[in-house]
């Protein structure tokens, strides 16, 4: 009984091993040259994977694509072009998850203004601040200047001293004047800014309540 059994499974060994060689030898390559012709082979040669190939089995449907060999320099020039792909769906990305976390703190259009504002009162402040010490200082350099005239009148000559003080005061309102442009330029450009974050915010909600209603 044991003999038997042995031939049968020789047998279809035999068998399974002569199947799998003629689907392994199905496969040709087929490539395309420089000139756009066709070619075709047993193998993979030199030349199909200069060009790029594909597999194709015995009914002549390709299973399988392979591109060709890059050279250097388009090897660098895939990686640098992958690499800016690779920074522009990461900043996608980044700006999608800032867009939900926008909608998740700030659900109407009244909360995303108070926050708003708030920077715009920030930016008040300080220029309130700036004027109430430029008052200040312009009111010292005046002070200065009343004495110099006084001497002055006296047919006096004016004190190194004082001369100095007036000098250096006189860069104290610059420096505070020049401050109090800055932060009103900045507030203007702030205000600007605003406008469009607040379009942005009422296109992404809109977007945001169109997919929801389209889910429902």
């Amino acid at each position: 009984m044991r003999k038997p059994l042995l031939i049968i499974a020789a047998v279809a060994l035999t068998a399974s091993l002569s199947a799998y060689a003629q689907n392994t030898s199905s496969f040709r390559y087929k490539w395309y040259d420089g000139q756009g012709l066709a070619h075709f082979s047993d193998s993979l040669s030199a030349d199909a994977m200069k060009y790029g190939y594909e597999l194709v089995n015995d009914r002549g449907l390709v299973v399988q694509r392979v591109s060709r060999q890059l050279s250097a320099e388009e090897r660098v020039a895939a990686n640098k072009l992958a690499a800016a792909q690779e920074a522009k769906d990461r900043a996608a990305q980044e700006r999608a998850n800032a867009d939900a976390q926008m909608l998740a703190a700030y659900p109407d259009d009244a909360s995303y203004q108070i926050s708003l504002q708030q920077a715009l009162d920030s930016y008040d402040q300080q220029i309130h601040t700036t004027q109430i010490n430029l008052r200040t200082q312009e009111k010292a350099l005046t002070d200065l200047l009343g004495r110099a005239a006084d001497i002055e009148n006296n047919k006096e000559s004016v004190p190194k001293l004082l001369v100095d003080n007036i000098a250096s005061q006189r860069n104290v309102v610059a420096a505070l004047r020049n401050t109090l442009h800055r932060q009103q330029d900045a507030r203007g450009q702030s205000v600007q800014e605003q406008i469009q974050l607040m379009a942005h915010y009422r296109e992404v909600k809109a977007a945001r309540e169109k997919q929801q209603s389209a889910e429902q």
